[in-house]
């Protein structure tokens, strides 16, 4: 592991005004030509005046001091830092370039007001930790470097991190066989390797959590809920040196199971996989799971959506499930109660007005977690969408 000298360089000159549209409030079923039902468009920050040629990942922040909310976007060539409480002005404050070369894939998740930042198919990448504090007051587009580099791993594709835990799991990266590597970020600017678990090989994505579900035999446990490409399997971390893995589970139809993710009671886990409407045609397929039993799940149903587009990342907030999916870009489908197919889509922002192909092109990602309710979207050719819910 090696740490950066947390300093900036000289910035660059203020960046030009957006050249994208908004804002614009859905009406008619569109916002400045974007399909749209109950979402508004509060601004489109495109691809160039982040001075990049493709956009992946997004997270957000918001800073504990004042509410301020940022969106963190993921770039072929680093990450963005955009301030959006005010949705409609948003400000670039800042880049933070990336460690080695470009890459189209990068994940950046946050702990204690640091961003960990990955990237795939980027040689000695590592992760990059940063304080987002040091966006405080920002305004003119500078160029950060991190404050620390962890070296442990090269390229990786995802990280997972468990906030109630202070640890970091790193997957699909050269090590642990892709597996996870658990890093303690406890202490944020010092990650610290501590375990891999490689028993279940390769993992895509996952989601990582203190248990609190119906399971009493896992009360208390941190448990991992891991997307690992034909599988999806369950591993109880709370020993990182001796992991275990609860269960292995597969659906009808597999072709590659891409991410999961849990309800709030965490009895139910929807998974997503990203090339069964490539590949087998249909409308976009969400997997909804019983996982009440962590050693045996059950698959409930396959709810199937409004289009044939292919999915790609999805996250829960109390009722509604904001969906990624490609060119069909974000639908939020709500529910009344997971055990049975009551998912309803109720509203949506469509990036790729021209058609929903099962392509991998468009709305890459959401973060729909902002207290204010604001939603940001990351498009692979588009750029920054900032929306706001009627």
């Amino acid at each position: 592991m090696k740490s950066g000298n947390g300093g900036t360089v000289i910035p660059p000159p203020p960046p030009p005004p957006a050249q994208g549209v908004g804002p614009a409030d859905c009406v008619g079923g569109t916002a400045d030509g974007y399909p749209c039902n109950a979402i508004n468009l509060a601004k489109n920050i495109p691809l160039a005046d982040f001075g990049a040629g493709s956009g992946n990942d997004i997270w957000g922040w918001t800073d504990p001091t004042d509410g301020t909310e940022y969106a963190l976007m993921g770039l072929n060539n680093g990450t963005a830092f955009v301030r959006i409480s005010d949705p409609q002005n948003p400000v670039i404050v800042g880049r933070l370039p990336t460690n080695t070369v470009a890459a189209s894939w990068r994940d950046i998740k946050v702990y204690q007001n640091h961003a960990y930042i990955v990237a795939d198919n980027a040689g000695a990448h590592g992760m990059q930790v940063f304080d987002l504090t040091r966006l405080r007051g920002v305004t003119n587009n500078t160029s950060f470097t991190a404050d620390t580099i962890y070296t442990d791993i090269g390229s990786a594709h995802n990280v997972v991190i468990n906030e109630a835990s202070g640890f970091a799991y790193i997957v699909g990266a050269s090590t642990c066989s892709g597996g996870l590597h658990m890093v303690d970020i406890s202490t944020p600017t010092s990650p610290t390797f501590v375990a891999c678990h490689s028993a279940d090989g390769y993992t895509h994505d996952g989601q990582c959590v203190n248990y609190t579900g119906p399971d009493a035999d896992y009360a208390g446990a941190e448990i991992c809920f891991n997307a690992n490409e034909d599988t999806l399997d369950i591993v109880d971390v709370s020993v990182k040196a001796a992991t275990v893995s609860v269960s292995s589970s597969i659906y009808p139809n597999v072709e590659y199971t891409h991410q999961a993710w849990l309800d709030d009671t965490q009895r139910f886990l929807i998974v997503g996989d990203e090339l069964d409407e490539t590949r087998r045609g249909g409308n976009t397929r969400t997997l909804v799971f019983d996982v009440s039993n962590l050693d045996a799940p059950v698959l409930l149903y396959a709810h199937l959506g409004t289009t044939t587009a292919s999915d790609h990342n999805a996250y829960i907030v109390g009722n509604k499930i904001y969906q990624s999916n490609y060119r069909a870009g974000l639908q939020v489908l709500e529910f009344t109660n997971l055990a049975t197919d009551t998912l309803v889509q109720t509203a949506s922002f469509d990036t790729v007005p021209d058609n929903d192909d099962p392509e991998h092109d468009g709305v890459w990602s959401n973060y729909p977690f902002f207290p204010s309710g604001t939603i940001v979207l990351s498009d692979t050719n588009k750029g920054l969408f900032v929306l706001t819910p009627e």
